[in-house]
């Protein structure tokens, strides 16, 4: 698939969802289309669809977007046969709930941007087969629809046929020196207020973030950066997303939602140790996570938080935890991962189940709400993509997000990635400090990025290959 997507290089709006980790469910199938017929962009109080004004809740207008060409999808087909794929940034919170607005929001990323495609690849892993999939949309006319199907299949089979436009090396990049908007001591302190906010009953949990910014130098290759990324740090909800004016690069390992007809599943997040290169040491590794009070008690608190939101939207007795606490280890870390799942109330759909859960728990605490308000005050800036969701929305009403982790954002020649964990009573600042490091690690890696002196408390250097 990677290859397929450098042959549509150039094309507006790139998608390109990407199981960069195999599995035999979470990562079966991968995504590549672009040139969309029309594109949501929500940008503050402002949103256009097709170059129109929104007036009102632009998830609605992208609903009736995508519910007018009525379209059904085919069911021996992987589940994305076309319709919308993009991100939804963090901020998008606030034209969901009374949030308060960062202080600070340097890089104006849009609140989402959903382009809508009538056409896409899609890759069945398990399977190893691969389909064109040209739906003809928006046409409403039989005919007419069927001749632009037809049309478009071609124009797609030429691009993915071509050479490719350019090669996307893996080798190290020249190192990027990233600046933090805390050094150690300063996310130490911010740590320790937000524990003084669980002490005093505000919350129960927050999950708190640096972040990290880099200038990019002019021949920066986001593409070549993405090849480094995913081969670095393979994950299930991967994706590369080339919005011209925005670049996303994210190796996530986390879903936020699934839906499937009326059956909803998410997979929260919490819980995360470092992986070793000696077996032992990474075993002992696995253990202690799956043993941590700590993280167990985050995990759990989430699950409750999430159990709530989908209990919103879904039929009174079916949401339940199939799975709690379980391990999944990935490439760079293990993390703690649970599931659960409901069934949709008759007439409810995908946008309702993202207006009553975004952003998703895991990255945000409980309640969510005074949790989100403390995390502006102690963040400042605004999230942009990290921590909002990647993914797509179907003809058919089947959706599946990411929970935007792992993920670095390319804008007006900067780039910004961010990591954090879940903050509890029981949390020590300092280690907590060193969890968003470890986090981090692959990123960096991939950038052959390093901190700027003091950020990490140590003396870094900026080499290519990692963290120092």
């Amino acid at each position: 698939m990677p290859m397929l997507a450098e042959r549509l290089a150039g094309l507006p709006h790139l998608v390109f969802l990407d199981s960069a980790m195999p599995h035999a469910t979470l990562g079966r199938f991968s995504y590549l289309t672009a040139d969309p017929y029309a594109v949501l962009d929500v940008r503050g109080a402002t949103a256009t669809l097709g170059g129109r004004a929104v007036e009102g809740d632009p998830l609605a207008a992208l609903g009736q977007a995508l519910s007018e060409p009525r379209i059904s999808s085919h069911p021996d087909l992987p589940p994305f046969q076309g319709g919308a794929a993009g991100f939804i940034s963090y901020e998008y919170g606030r034209r969901l709930e009374r949030l308060p607005t960062p202080d600070v929001d340097d890089l104006g990323i849009p609140d989402a941007v959903l382009p809508l495609y009538d056409w896409v690849v899609a890759c069945d892993h398990a399977a190893d087969r691969a389909w064109l999939i040209s739906t003809g949309a928006p046409e409403a006319d039989t005919a007419a629809r069927e001749a632009r199907s037809a049309a478009r299949a071609e124009a797609a089979l030429a691009l993915l046929s071509r050479p490719a436009t350019r090669s996307a090396p893996v080798v190290a990049p020249a190192p990027l020196l990233f600046s933090s908007n805390f050094d150690r001591a300063a996310y130490v302190d911010a740590i320790a207020r937000v524990v003084e906010y669980v002490l005093a009953g505000d919350i129960f949990q927050a999950n708190v973030a640096q972040r990290f910014l880099a200038d990019l130098p002019e021949a920066f290759d986001p593409w070549a950066f993405y090849r480094r990324l995913r081969t670095r740090n393979a994950a299930p909800f991967a994706a590369y997303l080339d919005f011209g004016d925005v670049v996303v690069a994210s190796s996530s390992p986390e879903r936020f939602v699934r839906v499937e007809g009326d059956r909803v599943e998410a997979r929260p997040i919490k819980g995360t140790a470092k992986r070793w290169a000696d077996p032992i040491a990474d075993g002992s590794s696995s253990r202690a996570l799956l043993g941590s009070e700590k993280d167990r008690a985050e995990n759990v608190m989430i699950v409750d938080l999430l159990r709530n939101d989908l209990s919103r939207v879904c039929r009174p007795g079916t949401v339940e935890v199939p799975t709690l606490c379980g391990l999944e280890t990935y490439a760079s870390v293990h993390h703690l991962v649970s599931v659960v799942t409901g069934r949709l109330r008759e007439g409810l759909g995908v946008m309702d189940l993202l207006r009553a859960s975004f952003p998703g728990g895991s990255i945000t605490g409980a309640p969510k709400l005074r949790a989100m308000e403390i995390i502006t005050e102690i963040e400042r800036h605004a999230r942009g993509v990290y921590c909002g969701s990647i993914g797509w929305l179907g003809f058919s009403g089947d959706a599946d997000f990411n929970i935007a982790i792992r993920t670095a954002t390319i804008s007006g020649g900067k780039v910004v990635f961010q990591a954090g964990g879940g903050i509890t009573a029981l949390s020590d600042p300092a280690a907590e400090f060193d969890e968003t490091l470890t986090k981090a690690r692959a990123v960096f890696e991939a950038f052959g990025g390093a901190l700027a002196d003091g950020a990490s408390g140590a003396s870094p250097r900026a080499v290519a290959g990692g963290l120092r």
